[in-house]
């Protein structure tokens, strides 16, 4: 018996040290990523992050630049309690009546876990920061997100799926009662919004799509999410024939694209998109595509190829020379190809505070390892 006993304790020990290489590297592959993230680098190191929250607004890069107008000793601390929604009367304690009702700065977080189905849209008011870090947050099974003429405002931490399509309807804004058209079931969609900054959210299956950015939009950064089960992903600009979108200026970093994403990452109308560091897994009909002259570049991506279709891009119109579609130290799996269209290289110009160190593409797995909403528990770091 006590034979037998050691020489299953023997296995053990074996299997265990067989494994211990894999854990290291797993442990290693996490740091790195952790390193070379300028966004979470920023604050994941930190683990009293519960009372230091919004260290957070001064880690954001890209077109949005820092978040400084969502931190200060004048920002409100506004937690939410009931996961219920009333659209003409929010109540205190609810989501919609912090993030929509509050006026000034003010930081939205949660008591606990929570899945929340809103009766309609939930307009986002200005200098509003929702932050679901710590909890396990649901906005799913009806209306959803919408930024509408708002600007300095972060969503960070949220699970937004099975986003649908609204008939016209009454809600409460900030400035009273609001008249909004029909709305398609998209996750989040940003209407003559500015300075807005979407990091670290789960969004999936949608009806119509998972971020939209419209209707003159922009200085925006969209980084550290996952996207995916979702035929269009992401839509930079509102139609062909709104011009105001030339305008637009989107960062686009650090997410994990798939699997079972078909198009829209992103498309863009007439706008800029400076599309990095991001992964992309086994798109279908395209990854990155346009119409009305716009400007990407795309820098140090992971394109993984689908059995169905090789080819990043796509243009809807006849493509001149004003087109600027441009790849540059993007790296290609799978028979992945990218078709480069116009002349210069679409250079972003940001200014110092959103400007950021691009990642050689070879990192681009450790770099989006954590993409999506973060587990972060009281005690430790995220």
């Amino acid at each position: 018996m006590a034979s037998q006993y050691c020489f299953v304790l023997v296995n053990a020990i074996i299997l265990l040290c067989s494994l211990c290489p894999n854990l290291s590297l797993a442990k290693e592959t996490k740091v790195l990523g952790l390193k070379m993230n300028a966004i979470d680098g920023c604050w994941r190191w930190n683990p009293n992050w519960r009372s230091n929250r919004q260290q957070l607004a001064m880690c954001s890069v890209g077109f949005a630049g820092k978040m400084s107008n969502n931190s200060g000793k004048d920002v409100l601390n506004y937690e939410v309690t009931d996961p219920s929604d009333n659209a003409l009367n929010p109540q205190p304690g609810t989501l919609r009546y912090g993030a929509t009702m509050i006026r000034g700065k003010k930081w939205v977080t949660f008591q606990r876990d929570m899945k929340i189905k809103l009766e309609k849209p939930l307009l986002i008011s200005s200098f509003t920061a929702i932050d679901g870090r710590g909890v396990n947050v649901h906005i799913a099974g009806n209306a959803c997100l919408r930024v509408f003429k708002a600007t300095n405002v972060i969503i960070h931490g949220l699970r937004i799926h099975h986003c649908k399509s609204q008939p016209p309807s009454t809600v409460m804004g900030p400035d009273g009662l609001v008249s909004l058209g029909g709305v398609d079931g998209d996750a989040i969609r940003l209407v003559t919004a500015s300075k807005v900054w979407i990091d670290h959210n789960t969004l999936y299956e949608c009806e119509d799509g998972l971020l939209d950015v419209t209707r003159g939009s922009t200085n925006v950064t969209i980084s550290n999410n996952w996207f995916r089960d979702q035929d269009k992903v992401m839509l930079l600009g509102h139609d062909d024939g709104f011009f105001r979108d030339k305008n637009m200026k989107v960062t686009v970093v650090y997410n994990h694209f798939g699997p079972h994403c078909n198009q829209r990452m992103p498309r863009i109308r007439h706008g800029y998109a400076h599309v990095v560091n991001n992964l992309y897994k086994e798109w279908t009909l395209y990854a990155i595509g346009g119409s009305m002259n716009p400007s990407v570049k795309s820098e140090a991506n992971l394109f993984i190829a689908s059995q169905q279709n090789k080819e990043v891009t796509w243009r809807k119109d006849i493509v001149s020379n004003s087109w600027k579609f441009y790849s540059k130290g993007d790296i290609f799996e799978n028979g992945a190809s990218f078709v480069q269209t116009g002349q210069g290289g679409a250079e972003p110009l940001y200014n110092k505070e959103q400007n950021f160190q691009v990642v050689d593409a070879k990192s681009v797995r450790s770099l989006t390892r954590a993409s999506g909403a973060l587990t972060c528990t009281k005690q430790s770091r995220c």
